[in-house]
């Protein structure tokens, strides 16, 4: 007799959530059915409709807010805590840790690609937008100019994702390692020619 999939213990929302957002990143929102969600994660359809009552979209706004809320503490706070020097240090860390070397997607950036984008557009534009103010508040607290802070916090950000994108569509994580050095450089030598 063959044994069925092993169904998981979980006692809390807060740890499913890891396990769901593995499964959008993989397959996209669209293609995580809930008999995928529940096959991949090992999680019982019991527990998944206990912690998410509303489905499938509430489950995505559970992890666009875990995401978030990983992202305010770790890289935006420090942003706007930090002064400049460590806080960009622990911007570069974090986000080579989070993704993994360039080896795991950005789940944001794959909603935002898609029809995805308009069920979850305050939560996708939110997480950019702090991402790139923050990044920018910290350039103009070293003296860089205003506009050209933004600049920077925009191609910054945008060359993290797009980096993410070609180092997963090549198959090649050393690409994704070498769009952050590049981009850390960058910056680098605006806070030095601030200075």
């Amino acid at each position: 007799m063959k044994a069925g999939p092993r169904v998981r213990t979980i006692y809390e929302k807060a740890d499913t959530v890891p396990l769901i957002a593995e499964v959008f990143r993989e397959l996209g929102y669209e293609g995580a059915s809930f008999s995928r969600i529940t096959a991949r994660t090992g999680l019982s359809k019991g527990s998944l409709y206990n912690f998410f009552p509303k489905g499938k979209e509430e489950m995505a706004a559970a992890v666009l807010d875990h995401i978030h809320g990983w992202f305010e503490t770790h890289i935006f706070t420090p942003l706007e805590q930090e002064l400049p020097g460590p806080a960009l240090e622990t911007m570069w860390r974090q986000v080579c840790a989070y993704f993994q070397d360039g080896g795991r997607v950005c789940l944001v950036g794959v909603f935002a690609l898609d029809e995805t984008r308009d069920r979850f557009s305050v939560a996708i534009n939110g997480y950019f937008t702090r991402w790139i103010e923050t990044l920018a508040s910290v350039l103009m607290r070293a003296g860089v100019a205003n506009r050209l802070a933004q600049e920077l916090a925009e191609v910054t950000v945008s060359g993290i994702q797009g980096a993410l994108v070609l180092a997963r569509a090549r198959g090649e994580t050393a690409l994704f390692m070498r769009m952050v050095a590049h981009l850390q450089r960058q910056l680098e030598a605006a806070l030095s020619q601030a200075d």
